[in-house]
């Protein structure tokens, strides 16, 4: 994809194992990794997704100490990769974040494990246009059916070879991330 690209963790509205609408809880190693990816692979934002005001806090308290604290001063490539990180209460603010900073609309491209009517991203790659791209991971058990109502792109599920699909977030996003503007790609990279 040779367009600007960012990536979200969303944290609400996501699914448990029951199917039911949930939010669920930031994790510090989802914040470091998924930073990591999307700087290696080009994406200009990485934003946490989360209602919740004391997660919000957590992962301030976390950056304060990678961006500003002795976490950066001894790690400068963990500081860089954290430097990308925006925090904010809905997918909504991040896709109205993303598109005031590339100063145009955002195309939203989901993902889900259980999902079968995704495109694949080879073909994503070649009709991307110029518009900016959003990818967003879900945490829990993916983001919540609501999300795909919109109408939104869906990218199409990460396949193995023998049916097992329960990658953690952190591959699945590398692994996405890597088919869509991985260095094999050179022509039609972000």
């Amino acid at each position: 994809m040779s367009v600007r690209l960012a990536v979200a963790l969303v944290h609400y509205p996501v699914r448990n194992r029951a199917g039911e609408t949930v939010t669920t809880a930031v994790t510090n190693l989802d914040v470091h990794d998924l930073a990591r990816s999307a700087l290696t692979y080009g994406a200009e934002r990485f934003y946490i997704v989360t209602p919740a005001a004391e997660q919000r806090r957590l992962v301030a308290r976390l950056l304060e100490h990678w961006l500003a604290g002795l976490g950066g001063q001894l790690n400068p490539d963990r500081r860089q990769a954290l430097e990308l990180v925006t925090v904010v209460d809905s997918l909504e603010q991040a896709l109205r974040d993303y598109g005031d900073l590339c100063g145009q609309e955002v195309v939203p491209l989901l993902t889900g494990a259980g999902r079968r009517d995704g495109i694949a991203a080879q073909e994503l790659r070649q009709r991307a246009g110029s518009r900016p791209h959003m990818l967003i991971f879900g945490t829990g058990s993916g983001l919540a059916d609501e999300l795909f109502g919109r109408g939104w792109t869906v990218v199409a599920p990460i396949e193995g070879r023998n049916g097992y699909n329960h990658l953690s977030v952190r591959a699945a996003a590398a692994i996405l991330l890597d088919r869509l503007c991985g260095a094999e790609h050179e022509q039609t990279t972000c």
